[in-house]
């Protein structure tokens, strides 16, 4: 029983790591003076955003 109370906090902690990472490629991305360097950092960011938002909607269905 334990170990599926934790599931919610440990996707939450998930989910607060994504942000920071997403936080901090758009912010890599806009300082970045190098074009592929942008692409790639856009890229990811775009990738780690549908992680995001999957991982957002286990946390919601794990709530109901």
């Amino acid at each position: 029983m334990e170990a599926k109370s934790q599931r919610p906090k440990e996707r939450k902690g998930a989910v607060l790591a994504l942000d920071a990472a997403i936080e901090a490629l758009n912010i890599a991305k806009e300082l970045s003076s190098i074009t592929p360097a942008k692409a790639v950092f856009g890229s990811v960011g775009v990738v780690l955003t549908m992680i995001r938002v999957s991982a957002g909607f286990s946390l919601i269905e794990s709530a109901v």
